[in-house]
């Protein structure tokens, strides 16, 4: 079936590529076999987000799922991170910056608080990038109920950022990126993106101080 997919692809069929991609998805999930049955969706996904990105980025999602359910959180990472290069791609970035929390949550039941704690901060960044200043601080005061981001080098330079957007300060703002070694620790998409900011008027913008702004009902522990 996934040959059936590749070949329809080349023919420019697009959505019976997707169709033979899932069946073949399918067909492994009904044998047990987890990981093909993700792999399958996630060639998928990569053969048609050119042609058909919104199914591709819920083939990817789709496969983080799959895994996440057999307990194989880790091996969704590299979904996940194809999920939001794609959602940028598309400047979906209110969808990317959910993707990157939904990253850290997964993160998490693994154990992976490296991992974790970046996605919490590039999903603040993603918010910065998409001038929603009180969604970036929502969002990181979210992700600080989580005590392994609080007590991280990630969260420490999300507060500098977000300390640099209160006092209206361009200058150090680019400072707190160009300076910052855990920025660059970053995947080059939201690498790429931290070093367009600021953008818009960040003089004209009104940020509470990290940490003040009420803490969201969803408990991300």
């Amino acid at each position: 079936m996934e040959s059936a997919g590749q070949l329809a692809k080349e023919l420019g069929l697009i959505d019976e590529a997707v169709d033979s991609y899932r069946r073949a998805s399918e067909l492994f999930l009904h044998c047990g076999k987890v990981q093909p049955s993700a792999d399958v969706l996630s060639r998928g996904a990569r053969a048609v987000e050119d042609e058909r990105s919104e199914i591709a980025v819920r083939m990817y999602l789709d496969a983080c799922a799959m895994l996440e359910e057999d307990g194989r959180e880790q091996m969704a990472f590299d979904n996940y991170r194809a999920a939001v290069n794609l959602y940028v791609k598309l400047n979906r970035f209110k969808d990317a910056a959910a993707v990157l929390v939904r990253w850290g949550q997964s993160a998490d039941k693994c154990h992976a608080t490296q991992s974790q704690c970046k996605a919490y901060l590039s999903a603040v960044i993603v918010h910065l990038y998409d001038e929603d200043l009180k969604q970036a601080q929502q969002c990181y005061n979210d992700c600080s109920q989580v005590n392994a981001f609080s007590r991280s080098d990630q969260s420490e330079t999300a507060e500098k950022l977000l300390s640099a957007y209160c006092e209206g300060n361009p200058d150090e703002i680019r400072h707190v990126v160009s300076s910052s070694h855990i920025i660059t620790h970053l995947d080059h998409t939201i690498v790429r993106l931290a070093k367009q900011l600021p953008k818009g008027d960040v003089k004209a913008a009104s940020v509470v101080e990290p940490g003040d702004d009420e803490l969201n009902e969803e408990d991300l522990t």
